[in-house]
């Protein structure tokens, strides 16, 4: 995953995703440089790296506050778009009040607002109704095997946290035993699983399939990247589901 304020580069053959800072290391986007800057960064990195590369662009969003993303967002998802990358809309509290989730816009549905809510049966719900439309999960934030089993259990494509920024050497073995735990049995949740009723929330199985940037790092003897502020993404497959995007 890379920001504006990041500066470092993709590796030779590496997938790639483009946040936006809005919400940042700090928790209050400081680092965010401005709709014109940002949209210059995101065309450059694009062109550097090529958009068949580009797991998503995540538009600018108002962390925490529904209506004001929606404001924020919408005219700039086109953009996006228009660049060849799927556009990912930040999903907040609130935000499955009628009409705050241009569906027909975006491409990925981002899981952000606070953490109740990301866990919270809401966002259980909008990320399956985002698979049965086609679209891609991403949720941010995630720096647990509870809450990694949680974004596979929502069906999340992705998820991303800083979890190896802070100590790599100690907790890569640690994500990588969770990576295997999850790899090594048999999704529940490749379609078959039938959704929860609104507002019940379910359990989060053990049962699981994700491969990850840095466990294919380490099974190569390669080291990962050096560690930065910002958070790794980390692509989920499913058999036969497995999707790039």
């Amino acid at each position: 995953m890379t920001t504006p304020a990041q500066g470092s580069r993709i590796p030779e053959g590496a997938l790639y995703a483009c946040d936006n800072s809005k919400f940042g290391s700090d928790g209050k986007g400081r680092y965010w440089p401005g709709t014109p800057s940002w949209l210059a960064w995101l065309q450059r990195t694009v062109e550097r790296y090529g958009p068949d590369r580009c797991l998503w662009a995540l538009a600018p969003d108002c962390p925490f506050d529904a209506v004001a993303t929606l404001a924020e967002s919408q005219p700039l998802l086109a953009r996006i778009r228009a660049l060849g990358v799927p556009a990912a809309y930040a999903a907040q509290d609130g935000c499955d009040a009628p009409g705050l989730l241009p569906w027909s816009d975006f491409d990925v549905l981002f899981l952000a607002g606070s953490t109740d809510w990301k866990l919270g049966p809401v966002a259980e719900r909008l990320a399956r109704e985002a698979k049965s439309r086609g679209k891609g999960v991403h949720m941010g934030r995630v720096n647990s095997r509870t809450r990694l089993q949680i974004a596979e259990w929502f069906g999340c494509d992705s998820a991303d946290g800083t979890y190896l920024t802070y100590g790599p050497d100690k907790n890569l073995p640690k994500l990588l035993s969770w990576l295997d735990e999850l790899d090594g049995r048999p999704s529940l949740v490749a379609g078959t699983q039938t959704h929860a009723s609104p507002g019940v929330p379910t359990t989060p199985p053990s049962q699981a399939r994700v491969l990850s940037g840095p466990e294919a790092a380490a099974r190569s003897g390669n080291r990962p990247p050096a560690a930065s502020s910002t958070p790794a993404a980390l692509p989920v497959t499913r058999g036969p589901r497995t999707s790039s995007r």
